[in-house]
């Protein structure tokens, strides 16, 4: 399980860096918001554009069930996944023009999309035949965000420091040495045995698809994680809020995202010391109280001192909240149609969070006038919501880890 643990880590801390809000998020918001003057809804439906590899994640998942390249179901993918991250970011960081951006940028979103889609198949794989899939999401967060830590103090600093312009190419070429360790990872750390394609082999993972499709669990699950994720969103207005209004300097804006970070690590810590023995049931209510107190702090958002705590408390419930769900998800896919049905869920929490920035920066910007105090209550009551859609899930005293009953696919006839 050793190599397991280190793989999901290397893969998480390319993440944390790589994607479009790690290292580049503070250099990028800054670039579009100074040199080209956009507004918060301007940048909020830009940055939604990369969300869509990520809304898209069942495709890359239903490929790789289906189809092994070079004999790999995951390894070949991964490997080509990544090669194609570090490429697109060396060609963000000769570009300027926000058009032209757009191609190179997207070109990183859907690869960090099919790597981490590639990884959950992994991960759910591994994770219900040694009944740790829990311990997997604890650890791919874990170090996601240890990297995020890193990432948000390095951007702040790019900004403060260097020119709008400059800060983002430089960015964006640190960015595109992390993706060799994902690479590494894949070669020396993923013992996966040859798939060959065959109707056999196709049969199996077209009946975990069915049945992925057909169960009523998953999307339970699916209409859940969906709603438990939609509150409108706070950070694109809290990144004005904190220029404009409380002036702080770029690079303790990324001082903050460092500390929300560190509210994460401080998460998983917690999981894996105290709550890693409760009930689903419980350490789903547990995270939506937390959360809920977590996003009410912000009206409280008034110097660099309250903002320090509450972004690390709210990355803290932030973590809680993402083992809860991510282990809900991972519980519950069908055998041999891990890599979509994974997906399917993952792709759920993104098109959700996505829907919920945009919600948060129009009403930010067109109903409430800039006014951050009624949109943190308005997104606290939608997180609180998710105490009464819990019943529904019918978890009783299930386990973290333990497979639901509806995620057991049939074994195949030769094996009856």
């Amino acid at each position: 399980m050793a190599h397991l643990l280190w793989f999901f880590a290397l893969v998480y801390i390319v993440e944390g860096v790589g994607q479009i809000g790690g290292l580049i998020a503070q250099p990028l918001t800054y670039y579009l918001k100074q040199v080209q003057g956009w507004t918060p809804l301007q940048i909020t439906a830009y940055l939604t554009l990369f969300n869509l590899p990520w809304i898209i994640k069942p495709l890359y998942g239903l490929v790789s069930d289906f189809i092994p390249l070079f004999g790999y179901r995951r390894k070949s993918y991964l490997l080509i996944a990544n090669v194609a991250a570090s490429c697109g970011f060396l060609l963000v960081s000769q570009l300027t023009v926000p058009d032209r951006l757009v191609f190179a940028l997207m070109l990183t979103a859907y690869a960090m999309a099919i790597s981490s889609t590639l990884c959950g198949a992994v991960l759910v794989e591994n994770g219900q035949r040694l009944k740790e899939s829990h311990t997997f999401v604890n650890q791919q967060w874990l170090w996601y965000n240890i990297a995020a830590m890193t990432a948000a103090i390095v951007g702040g600093q790019l900004v403060q420091n260097l020119l709008p312009t400059t800060a983002l190419h430089t960015a964006a070429a640190l960015v595109s040495c992390a993706p060799v360790l994902v690479i590494f990872g894949t070669l020396f750390l993923i013992d996966e045995k040859k798939a060959p394609m065959n109707l056999q082999g196709m049969k199996h993972t077209f009946e975990g698809l069915s049945i992925a499709v057909r169960g009523r669990h998953l999307w339970i699950m699916a209409a859940f994680i969906f709603l438990y994720y939609f509150s409108p969103g706070l950070s694109t207005p809290l990144y004005f809020i904190m220029t404009d209004n409380l002036k702080f300097s770029q690079a303790y804006i990324g001082v903050l995202g460092s500390l929300a970070g560190a509210g994460w690590v401080a998460g998983a810590f917690l999981h894996r010391r105290y709550l890693k023995k409760l009930t689903l049931k419980s350490l789903l209510n547990l995270s939506i109280a937390i959360g809920t107190v977590a996003s009410l702090a912000f009206l409280f958002f008034w110097n660099e001192a309250t903002a320090a705590v509450i972004s690390f408390c709210s990355g803290l419930a932030a973590m809680i909240a993402t083992v809860a769900t991510m282990t809900l998800a991972a519980d519950h896919c069908p055998r041999h149609a891990e890599g979509f049905a994974f997906a399917v869920l993952m792709s759920i929490i993104n098109l959700a969070t996505a829907l919920a920035d945009n919600l948060g920066s129009y009403l930010f910007t067109d109903v409430f006038y800039r006014r951050l105090e009624p949109l943190v209550i308005l997104s606290s009551a939608f997180t609180a919501f998710a105490f009464v859609l819990v019943p529904l899930l019918h978890l009783g005293e299930k386990r973290q880890g333990a497979a639901a009953v509806g995620a057991i696919a049939p074994p195949p006839p030769e094996t009856r």
